[in-house]
């Protein structure tokens, strides 16, 4: 029998939280099978380390372990990545390639975000996972493979069933044995044990005093809702670490490096209700307090953009001052007026995503940040030029401009704009983005 307490040391799991070590219990004694196992939990939770627990703790500890980010590959290209494709099989196929299911053979495959996966691919990996036979890209003929799957998804996989983008059959072969990861805010008494732990980290990292935290940044930390998880609740720990001047952190200086959520947000413990996690992309309506400040963020910076076109549509007037009244005998059909711009949602304006549910929404139109609707407004009004062009520049500018924030980093960048990676690369091509643009 493995040890829990040793296992929880190897991989760095701190904490006496009941669920985590449930969890640990059902991945320690489901890893000697080859059962394909879905863990599911928010982002940020630490869903990454079942997986390596799984497959150094089975019989296929000595062969390969690959993890795939489902969400991360082009759909014009995810088959190709994980069954491999022959040579001339599509434009740029110069040679034969081995895909992730023959590479890993023998090994354990883990597909994470499963439910990013499109549903031709998703037709593919159940015949795998029912008969071990696979296809590459381009050949019709068939290969044999011998991989255990553990999938992972902040996706609420039945609700998923129910709109049409995955599959139900394939649910049932890959969740034979399912592993729940609670969210940081239901493992209280680990808060702060994990805070110290990552504080620690970066005080013996870079030689300095470890910081200390006085009974009320405690009772801050406990009672917070850390939407972002275990991952936020580091990044917050290792800032303070290097920011603060002071090592004793009071809650008036931990606040600073929290972002404001409504007083009555709350958040559900079951499937359906958590924000951007096991649950849909914006959860329940208790979560619209920290959905629309996250909005609110998107839309002070899209004002600059705004600005940016104005000065841009004046140039093309030949420097005339820009009115709200309609130019005469316009014939370029890129500088005609738009009459309707004050009657159009302001997230189009903006480039929000298309999906974004009407309960958002309305919170969006009822409780507008503080003089930030009106001004907007008035800057629309003063813009003569098309809506959807003013939305798709709106579009691209947002997307370059994550995009440098981040480095070119696309999944950074596609969190930031609260859209999937897929959608991102399809915009960038849409919109025409190249890399040199950021």
């Amino acid at each position: 029998m493995v040890d829990l307490e040793a296992v929880k040391l190897r991989y760095g799991i701190y904490g006496s939280d009941a669920e985590v070590s449930r969890a640990l219990e059902v991945a320690l004694k489901v890893a000697p099978t080859d059962l394909s196992v879905v863990i599911t939990g928010e982002s940020g939770v630490g869903k990454e380390i079942f997986p390596q627990i799984i497959h150094a703790n089975s019989p296929r500890k000595h062969g390969s372990y690959i993890a795939v980010n489902c969400g991360a590959i082009p759909e014009g290209t995810i088959n190709s990545e994980l069954f491999g494709h022959e040579k001339g099989a599509f434009t740029g196929a110069s040679e034969t390639r081995k895909g992730y299911f023959e590479i890993s053979n023998g090994g354990t495959i883990f597909l994470d975000e499963v439910a990013e996966l499109p549903l031709t691919t998703q037709v593919r990996l159940l015949r795998v996972l029912q008969s071990g036979e696979f296809m590459k890209v381009g050949s019709s003929k068939v290969q044999k493979t011998d991989v255990r799957v553990v999938a992972a998804t902040n996706v609420n996989l039945p609700k998923a069933i129910e709109s049409g983008a995955f599959r139900e059959d394939l649910y049932y072969r890959l969740n034979t044995v399912p592993i729940n990861v609670p969210p940081l805010r239901s493992r209280k008494s680990d808060i702060f044990l994990l805070f110290r732990k990552f504080s620690s980290e970066v005080a013996l990292q870079y030689r300095m005093p470890m910081i200390s935290l006085t009974n009320d940044a405690r009772e801050l930390i406990d009672n917070y809702q850390w939407p972002g998880n275990v991952r936020q609740l580091k990044n917050v720990a290792e800032q303070i670490s290097v920011i603060e001047e002071s090592r004793m952190i009071d809650s008036e200086i931990i606040s600073k490096y929290l972002p404001i959520m409504s007083p009555a947000t709350t958040f559900s413990s079951g499937a359906g209700g958590q924000r951007g996690g096991y649950g849909g992309q914006y959860g329940s309506s208790s979560d619209i307090g920290i959905d629309r400040e996250m909005l609110y963020n998107v839309m002070r910076e899209m004002r600059m953009d705004i600005s940016d076109i104005k000065r841009m549509l004046v140039d093309m007037r030949g420097g005339a001052p820009m009115t709200s009244t309609p130019m005469p005998s316009v014939t370029d059909s890129r500088l005609m007026a738009w009459e309707n711009a004050i009657a159009t949602p302001i997230s189009e304006h903006i480039g929000l995503p298309a999906h974004l549910p009407s309960h958002l929404a309305s919170s969006i139109s009822s409780h507008p940040p503080q003089g930030y609707v009106n001004s907007q407004v008035e800057d629309i009004e003063d813009i003569n030029t098309p809506e959807v062009l003013t939305k798709q520049m709106a579009q691209k500018e947002a997307i370059i401009k994550s995009l440098i924030r981040h480095g070119g980093r696309r999944k950074e960048a596609a969190n930031e704009l609260f859209i999937s990676e897929r959608t991102l690369y399809r915009r960038i091509k849409e919109l025409e983005i190249e890399e040199d643009d950021y």
